[in-house]
Formats: structure tokens, C-alpha cells, sequence
């Protein structure tokens, strides 16, 4: 039994600590393999995971963006390469120790792995200072929502990704 409630006594001259509330929405970011960084809306992340290569099975006969598929929770997903989806200029190189994979749905119980080079972490970024991309691959376009400029000089740009476009997108078929 407690014998000591003294802490449930309040002081009411003790100052409140103010809560930082975080603006805008949050995001995971991360880099492809040519190191160029990327977001996604946390809404749309259903995990975020580091595998061994081994654990991506590669299939025959499909397109070369993807890697395999691998084992989430008891449900079969398909893994893929997204610097290479993307157009970007390195593929991934899975002859590492592991490979950090980002579970992204489409709301519609479609479920996809994008493999990146590394994951950055989450960060509240404001959505009303997302610009139109500039300078984007025609690949590439139909898949970003749109760039942060970061840095003083804004010449570092951060490309907010729309997952249901990348996970509904044709070109896993092709």
C-alpha cells in the first residue's frame, strides 16, 4: 500500500510548462541513392523497417523496379526500388547489411514497399509553404506534390511524394 500521496498534492505557484504544439503536418523523410531527399505524409506510412536483403524474395518475369516480395505481418507486399521508379540516377544496391523499406498503403487495401537508401526521421513540415517542383524529371512529375525550399539560399529542395499515386501507378506493370 502507498503511504506517501504527497504527490498528488498541486502547487498551484508552480509555473505551467507550456506545450510546443507542432505546425503543420507530419512527415518521414528520407534519401534515394543519388542522396537527393524526399517526404512522405505520414498518413499514408503503415511502417517503417530495416530488412536484410534476404528477406525480399526476388520474382521472375515482373518489371525490373521491383526487388521482390517480402513477408509484412503475415501479408505478402511487392518491394520496390523508388530512386529507380523515380528516374533517379542510382539504383539501390542491396549488398549491405540491411535495407531500410517504407510500408506505404493507398487507403484502398493496396499495400507496397518502397525501399530507399536511408531514412532521415519525421518532421512537422507546413503544407501551405509546399511550392510547384521545378526542375522535376518527366518521370517523376506525376508523383510529387510539390518542394519545400530549405536552406538560406533555397537552393535545397525537399519533394513531398503522393503515396496512392505510386502504389495505383501502371508502371509496376509494365
Amino acid at each position: 500500500m502507498v503511504s506517501d500521496l504527497s504527490f498528488l498534492d498541486y502547487d498551484e505557484t508552480e509555473e505551467l510548462q507550456e506545450l510546443d504544439i507542432p505546425a503543420g503536418e507530419l512527415h518521414l523523410k528520407f534519401k534515394l541513392s543519388s542522396g537527393r531527399e524526399m517526404a512522405l505524409a505520414a498518413l499514408n506510412i503503415v511502417e517503417v523497417m530495416s530488412v536484410t536483403p534476404d528477406q525480399i524474395t526476388p520474382m521472375p518475369n515482373v518489371s525490373p523496379l521491383l526487388l521482390g516480395v517480402m513477408n509484412l505481418r503475415g501479408e505478402v507486399i511487392w518491394v520496390a526500388d523508388l530512386g529507380q521508379f523515380l528516374a533517379d540516377s542510382r539504383p539501390l544496391h542491396l549488398d549491405r547489411m540491411e535495407v531500410s523499406v517504407v510500408a506505404v498503403s493507398d487507403r484502398k487495401d493496396r499495400q507496397m514497399g518502397l525501399a530507399v537508401d536511408s531514412v532521415i526521421g519525421m518532421d512537422w513540415l507546413e503544407v501551405d509553404n509546399l511550392q510547384e517542383s521545378q526542375d522535376c524529371a518527366q518521370e517523376m512529375q506525376p508523383f510529387v506534390k510539390g518542394e519545400w525550399h530549405l536552406g538560406d539560399a533555397g537552393d535545397e529542395r525537399l519533394r513531398l511524394l503522393d503515396a496512392k499515386t505510386i502504389v495505383q501507378s501502371e508502371r509496376w506493370t509494365a
